[in-house]
């Protein structure tokens, strides 16, 4: 072999170096340190899939606990979920969920390990994968049109027409029925009779976009209402709203024909959206880079492309790991 060729390791030793990683970092037996010890001179791409994960472990450490302290949250709370329900006993997990979602984090990415999807997924009548635009008909004809990785629940009773988003973002066709329609996100509510608008969870709260007709949002129930008309957005959130504006809502809407539009939005902001098409997760760890201005429009259905392009302009570094996580710095 010429040593001047870079040793490449394979998936299946990333992975195995990122295990080891992972044991050595929790107190090993001699046992372990020993077999770690042969693992390692066995091959040396094995050496070189190790070196990897240490540059890894030590760029994204900080942000995997948060990821991992989040996890474990959001999995307790889907196991006492299950609980209630009387389908699992799970009293007894507490305990060692923080590990369990570190561990699964650190070795478990490629399948996605996401257990907030579940929180989300567990009470929703209709879900999109990540990377998925699918479109639903409702029992009164309407039709939501999801954007990747969301989930909505749906409640026709009582003489209203409810559609709870518990993630990501629809579209809404509304057939007149001569009952209200209302979608319920966050603390607030979207209600109209026939229309074609979007609702979009935010960090906090969530955004309306009205493509025709009219809405009337309230950003709490004891809110007063206001009307949001064609090409028009309103953003809502901690029970209070923002300043009703004008947008090019086709523009805005524009995944729904598969293409992400921006316009001086912040890096941190296009990554979000893209990690809804990507199905493991992207990790932005430089708040300087996030806070980048990006205006352009681009495929959802490549997210590692959109990458690259975003990379050749703004100069960012992009690790990949196990082939599902995308580390930028």
């Amino acid at each position: 072999m010429n040593h001047a060729e870079r040793i490449i390791p394979t998936p299946a030793q990333e992975q195995a170096a990122y295990a080891w990683l992972s044991l050595l970092h929790d107190h090993p037996s001699s046992g372990d340190q020993v077999t770690f010890s042969h693992w390692l001179q066995a091959d040396p791409a094995h050496a070189e899939a190790y070196a990897q994960a240490q540059v890894v472990w030590e760029l994204s450490e900080a942000p995997a606990r948060t990821l991992a302290a989040e996890d474990a949250l959001a999995l307790k709370g889907y196991l006492d979920a299950m609980s209630r329900s009387g389908q699992y006993p799970v009293r007894r997990w507490a305990g060692g969920l923080a590990v369990a979602a570190c561990l699964l984090l650190m070795v478990g990415m490629g399948v996605g390990w996401q257990p907030m999807r579940w929180l989300d997924d567990l009470g929703a009548d209709y879900v999109s994968a990540p990377g998925e635009i699918r479109t639903v008909t409702l029992a009164d004809q309407s039709q939501v049109t999801l954007d990747a990785d969301s989930a909505i629940a749906v409640d026709f009773t009582g003489g209203e027409r409810h559609v709870h988003l518990r993630r990501g973002a629809g579209f809404f066709s509304v057939v007149h029925t001569g009952e209200p329609f209302v979608v319920d996100a966050e603390q607030g509510q979207a209600r109209v009779l026939g229309t074609q608008f979007e609702v979009r969870l935010q960090p906090v709260g969530a955004q309306v976009t009205v493509l025709s007709g009219r809405v009337g949002v309230t950003a709490h129930r004891q809110a007063a209402q206001q009307i949001v008309g064609a090409g028009q957005q309103l953003t809502y959130g901690a029970g209070a709203a923002q300043t009703l504006h004008g947008v090019d809502s086709e523009a805005q809407l524009a995944w729904r024909q598969g293409w992400l539009n921006y316009y001086r939005a912040p890096l941190a902001d296009v990554v979000k959206d893209l990690g809804r098409y990507y199905p493991g997760r992207i990790l932005l760890l430089n708040d300087e880079l996030a806070a980048r201005r990006v205006s352009g429009s681009f495929p959802s259905k490549d997210p590692q492309a959109v990458l690259s392009s975003l990379q050749g302009v703004l100069g960012f570094e992009q690790t990949q790991v196990f082939g599902h996580l995308i580390i930028l710095r």
